[in-house]
């Protein structure tokens, strides 16, 4: 059985019309995954509620207290933008606060079982900064999810992960000076958002980026996971992996331009259970709704074997 960790709540954050952060993403997501010939192998949870955690004291580890009272502000008001892309609707708030809590949930699942977790959430979280939202996201779900999972005692080291198409660049920004959290991103470049130029090393030699140029394919991606992804995170040594599966590297997504197809996020998916089974996935980007719910499914497909 494989968790995954669902709430229709997250359709309650609304972007705005033609926005590609859209709630169908996930409806297209469920209704693939109940249509997999592996349905009954998947456990449909629940996040836990807001009210029942702490959160406030792990966010503000995280995101200024500013910046979270921003987001309230807006989203109480009656809604807007945080920058020309970054919609905030009535309800964004507390739906992003349920979509921390199902990434703390899913840390607390893979740890009790040992084995992986998808958490279906949204808004993504990868380009929230610590004084700002942008690129979709109002706050750091992996960063936060990371800072979680090191109060348990059995953990000492977390590694992030992260193939989304786009650079996670306030992902690295939060993590880049914990020397208890490693960072690897795979992302076209140039491609917004600028960031994450393969000189960035992090503070502690704890950040890998990986450019990848336009019109790659898994020809590319393969090698790079081999030689360079594995390795790193080999010798990070995890206690726990963080993946930040994104999904708009794909052929068909019309926010970039690399050129994978659904069924390479298994591989990608094997390469990482091949370091630990110990794996929290979260979903970040991906908007062509074929290509990422069928990449989802791969994911999952290859977590089941």
């Amino acid at each position: 059985m494989l968790p995954v960790i669902y709430s229709d709540e997250f359709l309650d954050h609304k972007t705005g019309y033609l926005h590609p952060e859209k709630p169908e993403r996930l409806s297209a997501i469920t209704t693939a995954l109940k249509a997999a010939t592996f349905a009954s192998k998947i456990e449909w949870r629940s996040p836990t509620p807001v009210d029942r955690r702490p959160l406030m004291s792990l966010l503000e580890e995280v995101h200024t207290q500013s910046y979270i009272k921003k987001v309230q502000e807006v989203a109480s008001s009656g809604g807007g933008y945080l920058d020309t892309d970054t919609a905030v609707s009535p309800r964004s708030y507390d739906v992003a606060l349920l979509a921390v809590s199902a990434w703390l949930d899913g840390v607390d699942v893979v740890l009790e079982t040992s084995n992986p977790t998808f958490v279906l959430a949204r808004p993504p979280g990868h380009h929230a900064e610590r004084d700002y939202g942008m690129g979709f996201c109002l706050f750091s779900n992996a960063a936060i999810a990371a800072s979680h999972a090191l109060k348990k005692p059995e953990i000492n080291r977390v590694a992030i992960l992260d193939w989304d198409v786009h650079h996670g660049n306030g992902t690295q920004a939060i993590v880049e000076t914990n020397p208890q959290i490693a960072y690897c991103s795979l992302h076209q470049y140039p491609c917004y958002p600028g960031t994450g130029k393969i000189t960035e090393r992090g503070f502690h030699n704890n950040v890998l980026n990986l450019p990848i140029p336009p019109s790659s394919d898994v020809g590319i991606y393969q090698p790079v996971f081999e030689k360079k992804v594995v390795p790193f995170l080999l010798d990070f040594q995890p206690d726990l992996l963080i993946i930040s599966a994104g999904y708009d590297a794909n052929a068909d997504d019309p926010l970039a331009m690399i050129n994978l197809q659904p069924q390479d996020y298994g591989l990608f998916t094997e390469y990482c259970l091949g370091i630990t089974r110990k794996i929290l996935f979260g979903l970040e980007g991906g908007y062509d709704l074929s290509a990422l719910s069928q990449s989802v499914v791969a994911t999952v497909e290859r977590c089941l074997v």
